[in-house]
């Protein structure tokens, strides 16, 4: 059960809207949205998380049909016939009969089976625990590159500004004939290039935001509002070691924990298949009442009898089939011990990338923190001396464009580092985390 605690964490936003109209409502939220709302919105609307949580469900009701052979087995029967002899109908002849069956013993082969169902069970439970994680790490990728594109158009109108106040400062000069008209033309230059980057950023925000859309099942024409950021953020605090993430990720992440779950099934259905060739005793009882008429032949003067009774059977011989069936359940188990083992490997190299990815992440918005102050404090000084004639446009062109390097840079690490963060908590299979990370930067706005 502690297993599938966050199955049933993943569950509960898809029934968190049964009484809204999440489902159906053909238009995005009025409303700004955080990173769990917009969560919440597309578990809600999302259809291949839920064809995977109605496999899970089938699963389930098929493990919970396993229990039927531990309970009798009753039957109810009727009949009714007509007899016909020598060109001639006879009277009708009615009969009514109950059968009951109960399994005593069969070696363990049903507890087998259970638990076989049981384990396919709790491998499709993980297998929805994984289709709910990639889905949630989907839309994180899709909010923070929304974030990123906003703010990259928020960064072009800033230096368009700029470009545009080195216009105005060039043609004064001009005219002034402090400065040749050449200044005027390449501040010309800088502005229409301003221009067509503030363009290019519009268009790729809305494409970022068409992406957030149609995860969320809207048509990707409509807007969303989504909360940022604070002005000012801490980078994510990780206080765990590899080693310990390793460890984590044998509890909590779902293909090695579904890759666990086909191992166990395929070893009870190994089992399974060996105690079928034991015998099983059974017992059985049956009461039968039977109307036929008196002149009938063969009618009886009892019209009810009944029996109780034991049975046991074994089979014998069934061409070969019981060998193979056992030597393929055996196969199946050790190609199973196989498919844990690579899991296991694959899980160790994500969680490895995915954690050097975000120790890197973190190192570079820091970077880039210092790189845009420099370039900030750059441009700004250039412009004063371009302003008393100790520079040149050159100059100015100059400091702008590295302070355009620096915008883009620092925005694309700011939003990557939480990217890179929900990723390692996507490799561990925790991406739970990354949604309360959501919940407190929006409290800290």
């Amino acid at each position: 059960m502690k297993k599938l605690s966050f199955i049933l964490f993943c569950t509960l936003p898809f029934y968190a809207f049964a009484s809204d109209d999440c489902m159906t409502r053909t238009t995005v939220p009025s409303e700004r949205l955080n990173l769990p709302q917009v969560i919440d919105l597309g578990l809600c609307r999302n259809p291949q998380t839920a064809a995977s949580y109605l496999t899970y469900e089938s699963a389930r009701l098929s493990k919970n049909a396993g229990y039927s052979d531990y309970l009798t087995s009753i039957n109810i029967g009727a009949n009714a016939s007509l007899p016909y002899r020598n060109e001639q109908w006879g009277d009708w002849s009615y009969g009514a009969s109950l059968s009951a069956s109960y399994l005593l013993f069969d070696f363990g082969k049903r507890l087998s089976d259970l638990n076989q169902l049981s384990a396919s069970w709790r491998a499709t439970g993980f297998d929805y625990d994984e289709t709910v994680q990639n889905y949630i790490y989907g839309i994180i990728g899709s909010y923070y590159a929304l974030l990123n594109a906003d703010a990259d158009v928020k960064s072009a109108e800033m230096l368009r500004t700029v470009a545009q106040t080195a216009r105005d400062t060039a043609n004064k000069k001009f005219k002034a004939g402090a400065v040749a008209r050449a200044d005027v033309l390449k501040a010309d230059t800088t502005l229409a290039s301003r221009d067509l980057d503030l363009e290019r950023a519009k268009n790729n925000r809305e494409i970022a935001k068409g992406a957030l859309l149609s995860k969320l099942s809207f048509p990707a024409d409509q807007d969303i509002l989504i909360a940022d950021l604070p002005a000012e953020i801490m980078a994510p605090s990780e206080t765990k070691t590899l080693d310990e993430l390793f460890e984590q990720a044998k509890k909590t992440r779902p293909d090695l924990l579904r890759a666990m779950a086909n191992k166990d099934a395929a070893w009870h259905r190994r089992n399974s298949v060996f105690l079928s060739n034991l015998p099983s005793i059974s017992a059985s009882g049956s009461l039968s009442w039977n109307d036929t008429p008196s002149e009938t032949f063969g009618a009886g003067s009892d019209n009810v009898s009944g029996s109780i009774g034991i049975r046991a059977s074994m089979p014998l011989f069934a061409g070969f089939a019981n060998l193979y069936n056992a030597r393929a359940a055996q196969a199946n188990y050790e190609r199973a011990i196989e498919q844990e083992k690579y899991t296991n490997d694959n899980a160790s190299l994500d969680i490895f990338t995915a954690y050097q990815n975000y120790k890197t992440a973190q190192t570079v918005l820091k970077q880039t923190e210092t790189l845009l102050k420099s370039a900030t404090e750059s441009e700004r000084v250039t412009a004063g001396m371009y302003r008393v004639g100790r520079a040149t446009m050159l100059d100015w062109q100059t400091a702008q464009s590295e302070l355009v390097s620096a915008e883009r840079q620092h925005n694309a690490a700011r939003y990557e580092l939480f990217t890179k963060r929900a990723a390692v908590a996507l490799a561990v299979g925790e991406i739970k985390s990354e949604m309360e990370q959501g919940v407190t930067n929006e409290e800290n706005e």
